[in-house]
C-alpha cells in the first residue's frame, strides 16, 4: 500500500484547516478531504467572535485565553488578512435578576485571568450609545475581538498550501481503515486513502464516521438563524452578546416563566458590525435534524431581540438571512485528543459557539500531539472517553 500523506485531516473549516496548517508547519505532509466543498459547513454559517466572556470558567476559559494569544499574531504568520480586529466585548444585561448571576460569572473569569469588569447602564451606554434605556448593566473585556471566518480558512488554506498542502473536495470519509489496532488510513465509498494518522474534524458528519468502530458520538446538529444587515456607518463599536445566552446556559431557572417566543427558540443575541458595514444579527439555537433553512419565526425572533436591545436595529434593511448547523454536545465540552484504542487516530470536533475563539489553540494542540506525541495544553477535559454530564 502506498501512503497519500502521512496525515490525512477530514472536514475543511475552521478547525480543520488550523489543524492541517499547524501539523504541515511541523513538517508532516497532509492530505485535507471534505466531502463538500471548502468551509462550506459550520464556519460558513455563524458569527467571527472570538469572546472569552461567554466561556465559562474552567477548561472553556482556559482554552480560550491561551487561543485569543495566538490570535493576535495569526495574520502576520500566515501572511494573509483574516479580518482580526481586537475589538473588545460586551454581554449586555437587560434585568436585575441576571446582575447576581453575571457577577458571579464574572468573579469566577477574572481568578484566571481574564481581564473583565461589571459596569451599569448608564456607563454600558457611555460607551455604546446606541443600547436600549431599559440596560440595567454589561460586563466589558479588552480582550475579546472578531475574526472573518471565511478569511480564516482561506488563510489557513494559503498558507498550508505554501507547505505542500494536498486538498480533495467532494470526498466524503466513510469509515476507517484499521489494522492491528492501528487506523492506517480512511476509506472513501471503494476507494481507500492510507496514511499514519488520521484527524476527524467534520463534527457533523463525526458520529457516523465513529459509529462504526463502537464510539457513541454524542454530537447533535443545533440549528442557528442570522441576519444580515445593509451596510451603515458604524452604530457598535464592540462585538456584543446578551446576558440571557449565559443565564439560559447556567441558570435556566431565570427564564422559566418567559412567554418570549426568542427564548422558545433559543434565542441568545450575538451582534457585530463588519467591516464593510453590514450587521451580522443572531442566533436561534434549534433541534431540527440537519434543516438548514431559514423560518420566518426564527429570523423575526432574532431580529426583534436584537432590535430591543439596539433600538436603531428597527430602522435598519435585513439584506440577506441564512443558517447553518452548529455541532452541540451535552457538556458543552469538544472532543480534542487521541482516541484511545485506535493508534493515529484523533478527533477535533464538537466545538459549537466555541469553535472560532478555539482555532488556533486546536490547531496547535492537535498537531503537538500528532507529530510529536504531546501538547503543551491540557486536553483531558475534551477526551472522547470522558464521562459526560449535561451542563
Amino acid at each position: 500500500m502506498e501512503k497519500c500523506a502521512d496525515v490525512v485531516v477530514v472536514g475543511s473549516g475552521v478547525i480543520g484547516s488550523a489543524v492541517a496548517y499547524n501539523i504541515l508547519k511541523r513538517g508532516a505532509s497532509v492530505l485535507m478531504i471534505e466531502a463538500k466543498t471548502i468551509g462550506c459547513g459550520a464556519s460558513s454559517a455563524c458569527d467571527g467572535f472570538v469572546i472569552l466572556q461567554s466561556k465559562s470558567p474552567g477548561p472553556h476559559l482556559t482554552m480560550a485565553l491561551a487561543s485569543e494569544v495566538l490570535y493576535r499574531t495569526l495574520s502576520e504568520e500566515l501572511a494573509y488578512d483574516i479580518g482580526y480586529r481586537h475589538c473588545g466585548g460586551m454581554v449586555v444585561i437587560e434585568r436585575e435578576a441576571e446582575l447576581e448571576a453575571m457577577r458571579i460569572f464574572m468573579s469566577k473569569q477574572k481568578d484566571l485571568g481574564l481581564d473583565v469588569s461589571l459596569i451599569d447602564g448608564d456607563e454600558a451606554r457611555s460607551i455604546e450609545p446606541a443600547l436600549a434605556k431599559h440596560i440595567v448593566g454589561a460586563t466589558v473585556s479588552s480582550r475579546d475581538a472578531q475574526v472573518n471566518p471565511l478569511h480564516l480558512v482561506n488563510g489557513f488554506i494559503t498558507a498550508g498550501k505554501r507547505l505542500g498542502l494536498r486538498i480533495r473536495k467532494q470526498t466524503k470519509a466513510t469509515g476507517f481503515l484499521i489494522e492491528n489496532g492501528a487506523v492506517k488510513g480512511v476509506r472513501c465509498g471503494d476507494e481507500r486513502l492510507y496514511a499514519d494518522n488520521v484527524v476527524v474534524c467534520n463534527s457533523i458528519g463525526a458520529p457516523e464516521l465513529f459509529s462504526q468502530i463502537g464510539y457513541d458520538l454524542p454530537i447533535k446538529p443545533r440549528r442557528g438563524q442570522l441576519a444580515i444587515t445593509e451596510p451603515v456607518n458604524p452604530l457598535i463599536h464592540r462585538v456584543m452578546l446578551c446576558a440571557r445566552y449565559i443565564a439560559a446556559k447556567y441558570h435556566p431557572e431565570l427564564l422559566e416563566d418567559s412567554s418570549d417566543e426568542s427564548v422558545r427558540l433559543g434565542v441568545g443575541m450575538a451582534l457585530e458590525q463588519t467591516e464593510s458595514g453590514g450587521l451580522l444579527i443572531g442566533a436561534t439555537r434549534e433541534f431540527v435534524g440537519e434543516n438548514r433553512s431559514t423560518t420566518i419565526a426564527g429570523i423575526r425572533a432574532v431580529t426583534q431581540h436584537a432590535a430591543r436591545i439596539v433600538p436603531a436595529l428597527n430602522e435598519i434593511r435585513i439584506v440577506r438571512t441564512f443558517a447553518g448547523l452548529r455541532p452541540y454536545t451535552p457538556d458543552g465540552r469538544a472532543f480534542m485528543g487521541a482516541v484511545p484504542g485506535y493508534r493515529g487516530l484523533y478527533i477535533a470536533a464538537g466545538h459549537e459557539g466555541d469553535g472560532i475563539a478555539y482555532t488556533p489553540i486546536t490547531g496547535k494542540s492537535i498537531a503537538e500531539l500528532v507529530v510529536d506525541g504531546k501538547t503543551e495544553a491540557d486536553l483531558a477535559p475534551f477526551a472522547i472517553d470522558r464521562k459526560i454530564e449535561k451542563h
